[in-house]
């Protein structure tokens, strides 16, 4: 399987699960994936939510920020992943001067 984001339309969503500020993303899914590439504008945040559907991985391609998983403080980067698993509640802001960009895969898990 190829998925070419380029043939997805973007979608501005503002304020993800209550969050602030805007973010732009072309995503892909089915029954058993999701996945995003995601652009967080500076000062946006993805607000505090529980991963009900599978392990929600995101990996940083640059820009700079935070992830928040059940409490836990995690610096993002370019070139690192976070990963909230299923059953974790998560948060992600932006405390960049740029955009954080991140590809976002969430895989369904049936447990």
């Amino acid at each position: 399987m190829i998925i070419d984001f380029k043939e997805i339309n973007e979608v501005t969503i503002p304020g993800m699960n209550d969050g602030t500020g805007t973010m732009a993303v072309r995503m892909y899914h089915d029954e058993r994936y999701r996945i995003v590439f995601t652009t967080l504008h500076p000062g946006g945040s993805i607000g505090l939510h529980t991963q009900t559907n599978g392990d929600d991985m995101n990996y940083v391609i640059s820009g700079s920020g935070k992830a928040f998983c059940d409490g836990k403080e995690e610096i993002l980067r370019a070139g690192v992943m976070h990963i909230c698993p299923k059953g974790s509640a998560h948060s992600i802001v932006n405390t960049g001067e740029e955009d954080l960009v991140l590809l976002t895969v969430v895989a369904a898990r049936d447990d």
